[in-house]
Order: C-alpha cells, then structure tokens, then sequence
C-alpha cells in the first residue's frame, strides 16, 4: 500500500483532486491510500505518509515542509499547477508513483 497526503490551504481544492486520483487508482486495481487536508492539519496527523503533495498555492512553503518532515515523509513535492488547475488526477496520481522509481 502507497500512502499519499494532499494538502493546500484549506483542503478543499486538494479534496476535488483527491477524489479524481482515488477514482483512477480503482480503475487501474492500484493499492493506493490518498486523502487530502489543510496544510495546518498537517502537524497533528498520526497518519502514514510516503508521499506529500502541496498544492502549487504552498509551493513557496516546499522547503520548510522538506526540513520539517525529512524524518517522517521520504517524498514531498509541489503538484504541476497545470495539471492540479484542470484536477488531472490521473496525471498527479503518476507523478507521485513516478518519485518511488
């Protein structure tokens, strides 16, 4: 099991993405955990991150994220602003399995 965490300011528009890359994960029978949360919920979670996925609103946060978490998350990185604008989640989806290769 990959275990993915989406985060923006609020959640809301990562929870639009979440679903589109949950519903692509089923269609090709991929053993994938994703959910979606406000950056400041982030902290206070117990719950098993292999990827991290800011939204491109925070990508001016994408270091202080990697230096906090170095310990916890092994991968963390920004979504492509294009394919997060047109909630490409089949798109953002591959690029996170991408960064295990």
């Amino acid at each position: 099991m990959i275990y993915i965490t989406l985060v923006c300011n609020m959640g809301m528009s990562t929870s639009m993405l979440m679903n589109k890359m949950r519903k692509s994960a089923k269609e090709r029978s991929l053993e994938v955990d994703i959910v979606a949360m406000a950056d400041s919920n982030l902290p206070s979670t117990e719950r098993h991150t292999d990827i991290l996925l800011l939204g491109p609103q925070l990508s001016f946060m994408l270091e202080g994220f990697k230096e906090r978490y170095k310990e916890k998350i092994p991968y963390i990185t920004v979504v492509n602003q294009m394919d997060y604008g047109m909630m490409n989640g089949e798109k953002v989806l591959d690029d996170a399995l991408a960064m295990l290769n």
